[in-house]
């Protein structure tokens, strides 16, 4: 993939073999179009595909120089291609592991202000977690949150950030032996381990089949020892359990306010790579950009994640390629074949995706929202792939498998260890994911100038100011070191945060 290759007269094509170009504005009836031979014989919305050419039925519909779907009738030059006359269509299988492996030349090193942990790691941010077992002790972590909040002696408590609830769905009515609980274990123990936790409270209800003592005993949770747990049932109720919880909280506060804000190089920090609500300019405009800034932190010895396996469906060869070794590329087509069996026992299909939002922004099929989202990775090595919040310690560019659901990927990634997340969208998603603050980035310009208190950074002046891919991608690196080093990002100084916390369910709920 390329980047922006040829912009003119309202369009833009983005490969010289491109069968299509897509429109940077809305073109009227009739209008004559850049790269089109005809007046054009319909209206076509912005980040929509237009023929630049006639395309029959069966023959293959090309975008960055990569199949995006087939004609599925006579597709006319001047056309609006989308998802009335564009289908899907077998995609490379010409995995080529390790063929365009390429080490990146390293960068001097850089510095942010981060909270030192006893592990090695380096925090970005330090909070006090409540996290929870089951969804039993969902409400009464909310209410020790919401005391804490109002606690004089907790409010007073230096360099803490704030007390965080982290509840969820399950956690109970499911097997205690299988994938799913192997999964839930992993996302729960992460989260205890997150650098950006400066302690943690866990609370269980007591009888729930993810018990309490299963998840303690597995491991030291946290090398700190800033940790402490409690059941409802075992402590003597909610009243009881609020009050307890206090006192301990008081206790953890202490230790976590010791910790202050030192000088750390940037290769320790692990950055989880999403996008959310794409559009057409996703792939040629925020994506691309984040995939440069992801490079630049590869190359200081940071670590980026890329994950969301369904939405990199069809992509699949473009990170086999880049793979550093042949387990590493066989591990991620292990986990494209787990995901064709899960979907298709599920009575499903991959390509369920793109969302009728998506869909509205001019993406029409898997193949092409799986090359715009493979954008975001940049052109780094692939040093490693792993399961759902299995814990990342390879540095560099690497691979976390998840669903493509946005707040269930980001919640697997910062189980793995992610201490930040950067998310492009183009429709305007909304959301934070604490403890990892979360810098958004806009796709177009109309969408940020629309929705400007949610969105950190404008990467559509790409197109409307012709600023380069490498001097945005420059500028959201600089972003990330601020955010790293304390700069709150919009969605912290909105709130969010409290109700993003997804593990992902696998299997029967019973």
């Amino acid at each position: 993939m390329t980047a922006v290759a040829e912009v003119a007269g309202g369009t833009i094509r983005l490969h010289g073999s491109d069968n299509v170009v897509i429109a940077l504005e809305d073109l009227a009836k009739g209008a004559m179009a850049a790269g089109v031979p005809v007046p054009l014989p319909q209206a076509v919305p912005r980040g929509h595909k237009i023929a630049t050419e006639a395309i029959p039925a069966g023959r293959n519909v090309l975008r960055y120089g990569q199949i995006i779907g087939q004609a599925t009738v006579d597709i006319p030059a001047g056309a609006h291609v989308h998802a009335h006359n564009l289908g899907m269509a077998p995609h490379s299988d010409d995995y080529a592991i390790g063929t365009e492996s390429r080490p990146l030349p390293p960068l001097p090193p850089r510095e942010f202000m981060g909270y030192h942990r006893p592990d090695g790691q380096v925090g970005t941010r330090n909070y006090i977690g409540i996290l929870t077992s089951v969804n039993c002790s969902g409400s009464v972590a909310r209410f020790i949150a919401e005391a804490a909040e109002s606690d004089p002696v907790l409010r007073a408590m230096p360099n803490v950030d704030g007390i965080v609830p982290i509840v969820h769905q399950t956690g109970c009515g499911m097997s205690g032996t299988n994938e799913g609980y192997q999964t839930l274990m992993r996302t729960l123990k992460g989260y205890a381990r997150n650098a950006n936790f400066g302690g943690i409270l866990l609370v269980g209800l007591g009888c729930e089949v993810m018990q309490v003592p299963d998840l303690v005993g597995q491991g030291r949770l946290r090398p700190d020892g800033n940790f402490r747990y409690m059941t409802i049932q075992g402590t003597g109720g909610t009243r009881a359990t609020i009050a307890k919880a206090l006192e301990v909280l008081r206790e953890m506060a202490e230790v976590a306010a010791r910790v202050e804000r030192r000088p750390a190089p940037v290769s320790k920090l692990i950055v989880g790579l999403q996008c959310g609500g794409s559009d057409g300019y996703s792939g040629i405009t925020a994506n691309p950009a984040l995939g440069h800034a992801s490079d630049l932190l590869v190359r200081m010895g940071g670590t980026t994640i890329l994950s969301e396996t369904p939405e990199i469906y069809g992509a699949e060869h473009l990170l086999t390629r880049r793979a550093v070794r042949r387990e590493v590329g066989e591990k991620l087509l292990e986990r494209i074949r787990w995901w064709e069996d899960y979907t298709a026992r599920n009575e499903g299909e991959m390509d369920n995706n793109p969302s009728p939002g998506n869909k509205k922004g001019g993406l029409t099929t898997i193949l092409e929202k799986s090359l715009g989202a493979v954008a975001k990775g940049g052109t780094a090595p692939l040093a490693g792939v792993y399961k759902f919040a299995e814990p990342i310690d390879t540095a560099g560019f690497v691979y976390m498998d998840s669903p493509g659901y946005d707040p269930c990927s980001v919640t697997g990634q910062i189980a793995s260890g992610a201490t930040m997340i950067v998310f492009t969208t183009g429709r305007g998603s909304v959301s934070g994911y604490k403890p990892s603050p979360c810098i958004k980035l806009a796709t177009n310009s109309e969408m940020y100038a629309r929705m400007a208190e949610d969105m950190d950074i404008n990467c559509g002046d790409i197109l409307t100011e012709g600023l380069s891919i490498e001097a945005k991608g420059e500028e959201i690196l600089e972003r990330i070191i601020a955010v790293a080093s304390g700069r709150k990002t919009l969605s912290e100084e909105l709130g969010f945060g409290g109700a993003e916390f997804v593990p992902w369910q696998i299997g029967a709920v019973m």
